[in-house]
């Protein structure tokens, strides 16, 4: 069994953990320091999808009882044409409809998409994406009038937060961050936009892991890799579990800027180490 890429391994599920849900890109620091590590190849991109589906079942476990009542209230309101459980089938529509513009993409545009996953590209979204989230957060966050409870946004709403979470298409962009702008554009206050944006990558990421598992070339599987996939899930998972409810906290309290500055901090650093040619960064 080979430890060293074990640890490698758990390396990049804790970046996954900590970076999936807050606006800084998992996709593209998990890129970043798989390079840096030397954590690439096949493997590596299939390891990646698999941490973020322990990323998102830390979503499903923290909010199950809001999942499980709108499921619920989503068929009541089918079976009993409309009488009772309009709540939860008023959300699960907001969530469709959200999904939507992703999904269509996804579809057309997955394999394009795919092979833009490179530092380079990935630094390019930081820096846009930091600068962006800073314009946004300084026009919209704090407008009055903004929506205080999930179960009250709106179906226009949705699908606008469904398509600025197209932005999360470019690596380093940040799924988080572009479904938190798009609520704040939509009128949602900060925490609700965060909620609903940890609900859309459910459908959005597990969408993405069915399509990549299925097309991935099992043969090369040796008992290392299945441990590494294992250990991985669970570290991503746990990880995940803690970041979610620190983050929320976070934006209760404070603006989002910090992890603005982080991001054009970082690709700034990033693009000159490239340019001086201190670092070489490959594909």
């Amino acid at each position: 069994m080979d430890i060293i890429f074990l640890l490698k391994a758990i390396i990049i599920a804790i970046v996954e953990g900590v970076t999936e849900f807050i606006p800084v890109s998992s996709t593209g620091h998990m890129i970043l320091v798989g390079w840096a590590i030397g954590f690439e190849g096949e493997f590596a991109k299939m390891f990646e999808v698999v941490i973020q589906l322990g990323a998102i079942m830390a979503v499903v476990i923290l909010y199950w009882k809001k999942i499980k009542e709108s499921v619920i209230e989503f068929f009541k309101f089918i079976f009993t044409k409309g009488r009772e459980g309009k709540t939860g089938f008023r959300f699960g529509i907001n969530v469709i409809i959200a999904s939507i513009p992703m999904g269509v993409a996804g579809v057309l545009l997955y394999h394009k998409i795919k092979s833009k996953f490179i530092p380079e590209a990935v630094i390019v979204g930081f820096i846009v994406g930091g600068v962006l989230l800073l314009i946004i957060e300084k026009i919209f966050r704090y407008k009055n009038n903004k929506v205080e409870s999930i179960d009250s946004i709106t179906f226009i709403q949705s699908f606008k937060i469904g398509l600025l979470q197209l932005l999360a298409m470019w690596p380093g962009m940040s799924r988080s961050a572009s479904t938190i702008m798009g609520g704040w554009i939509a009128g949602l206050s900060t925490p609700i936009a965060a909620e609903f944006s940890f609900f859309l990558a459910i459908p959005a990421m597990i969408g993405a892991t069915a399509k990549d598992l299925f097309e991935f070339d099992y043969s090369i599987m040796t008992l290392t890799l299945w441990i590494a996939l294992i250990v991985g899930f669970m570290v991503a998972f746990i990880v995940s579990l803690i970041v979610i409810k620190k983050f929320i906290d976070y934006l209760k309290k404070k603006p989002m800027k910090v992890f603005a500055v982080y991001r054009i901090m970082a690709g700034v650093l990033l693009g000159v180490l490239v340019l001086t040619k201190v670092i070489t960064l490959t594909t």
